[in-house]
């Protein structure tokens, strides 16, 4: 996937210290974690790095309808677009992609203030991330759509639901939000869930065989969210344990619930 307008993170370091007990399972995994309790190191990592460019997007059947999408801009069937989809199925990464073909600006849902529309579209595109009922300034996004129109400006919102799903009291708004056209990003299959893993595992630099692949590909939910917090947890485990990241160490974190 291509580059994009906000900030990327900064690429991860570990630094290991203080006695703890050994976590909980995760709340994402089909699987739970060993019931022994031992004395551990935490390894804190600070924010970790990863490529938001178009080379390192990975295509499949689930999100081929978003990478349209991007790949169609100027040409969209209005220049007000939505992208829906579940968490981590790609929203951010084509959303980052098209900021960067489009000169876009970028900005969350909840950030988004009357005062602060007309700077937010002075390039003429920007990207609106995370649209939740409840959670951002009506009257900003619907001033927001009106100046849009006027300066025939584009737009590209994200978000888990659909329009037509979120509660909007102000009538306008929730009529204008109804009538933008939707692409909506799939679960990723089984192709691509591998894909995400070998992926979250180079960008964490962690030298993996298939055999880590196929184990957490048959054990965690089938989300792109769920394969990136498994790949973090064995990451962490492995440094504190001084061990490199192999089917028994997944094996020993996870197990069939």
């Amino acid at each position: 996937m291509r580059g994009d307008a906000a900030p990327q993170k900064a690429k991860s370091r570990s630094i290991r210290s203080i006695s703890s007990h050994h976590a909980g399972p995760p709340a994402w995994s089909k699987a739970s974690v060993p019931g022994r309790v031992h004395p551990r190191q935490l390894a804190f990592s600070l924010p970790h790095a990863e490529s938001l460019s178009r080379d390192n997007f990975l295509e499949g059947p689930a999100n081929a309808a978003g990478l349209g999408l991007i790949d169609s801009w100027p040409e969209w069937p209005n220049r007000i677009m939505w992208l829906a989809g579940p968490e981590g199925s790609g929203k951010s990464h084509l959303a980052a992609i098209w900021a960067e073909e489009a000169g876009a600006r970028s900005t969350t849902a909840n950030g988004l203030t009357a005062a602060g529309v007309p700077g937010a579209l002075a390039t003429g595109a920007l990207v609106v991330e995370d649209l939740k009922a409840g959670e951002f300034d009506e009257r900003a996004l619907f001033h927001l759509m009106n100046l849009a129109r006027e300066d025939e400006a584009y737009l590209l919102f994200t978000g888990r639901e659909v329009p037509a799903a979120l509660e909007i009291e102000l009538r306008d708004l929730r009529s204008r939000l109804r009538a933008v056209p939707v692409v909506a990003l799939l679960p990723p299959d089984d192709r691509l869930f591998r894909g995400l893993i070998v992926k979250f595992c180079a960008d964490r630099q962690l030298a993996v065989d298939e055999s880590v692949v196929s184990y957490l590909a048959t054990r965690l939910e089938r989300s792109s969210a769920a394969a990136r917090q498994a790949v973090e947890l064995l990451d962490s485990e492995a440094l504190r344990l001084g061990r490199p990241v192999t089917r028994a160490l997944a094996a020993e974190l996870l197990r069939d619930a």
